[in-house]
């Protein structure tokens, strides 16, 4: 299933108009990723097969292969990003080696991961303190990976828990991460909330 959050309707071929928009972004040097998984519906991997059948068709239909059913038209995607909240932990791994190894192709396929804090150990919210969201982000920085960006809600209202004031972020929570060489920037949830609250706007020259 495709759930683009309402900007199209992929089930008409309707988002193949997305292209030229995708294109713009990427001429700019942005990273256009397509994200997996979310937090409703029932989706789970049954096998190594059936994550390189599910890479397969990620790579024909929204990466550098070819396939005469593009949901998004002719624009070809930077890379696939897990966001997996849901189904069983099993075969994620051997979809990102399938995914990956497409990048031998041509174009560097990226792969990014979006982890839930309040589900894994160690938890990093702010509201537990800076001593303990330090020792978190040290955590998570030492794990094998080129970027860590800091995810938040983009307004109190876009997630159950963990967002920080802009004036909080900007004061005592960058200056305590951006030191880390896998400092990555802040990643927000999301545009509809961002474009509500005016978040992005008011810690863009300080991220």
């Amino acid at each position: 299933m495709i759930n683009l959050a309402g900007h199209c309707d992929p089930t008409t071929n309707g988002c193949t108009g997305l292209s030229s928009d995708i294109k713009s972004c990427q001429a700019k040097g942005i990273k256009v990723m397509l994200s997996l998984g979310g937090a409703a519906g029932s989706y789970y991997l049954a096998s190594a097969e059936d994550a390189r059948q599910v890479a397969t068709y990620l790579w024909n239909n929204f990466l550098g292969g070819k396939s005469s059913s593009r949901p998004l038209g002719d624009a070809v995607l930077d890379g696939i990003d897990f966001d997996i909240e849901g189904g069983t932990n099993q075969h994620w791994d051997d979809l990102a080696r399938y995914l990956s190894a497409y990048s031998n192709k041509g174009k560097k396929v990226h792969l990014s991961a979006a982890p839930q804090c309040p589900f894994l150990m160690p938890g990093l919210e702010y509201s537990s303190g800076m001593t303990d969201l330090e020792q978190a982000w040290k955590q998570w920085t030492s794990i094998k990976a080129t970027h860590i960006f800091l995810g938040l809600p983009a307004s109190p209202s876009a997630a159950g828990s963990g967002f920080i004031s802009t004036d909080d972020l900007t004061s005592q929570v960058l200056p305590a991460i951006k030191g880390s060489d896998k400092y990555g920037g802040v990643m927000l949830w999301d545009k509809y909330h961002d474009d509500q609250s005016g978040y992005s706007s008011a810690i863009k020259n300080q991220v």
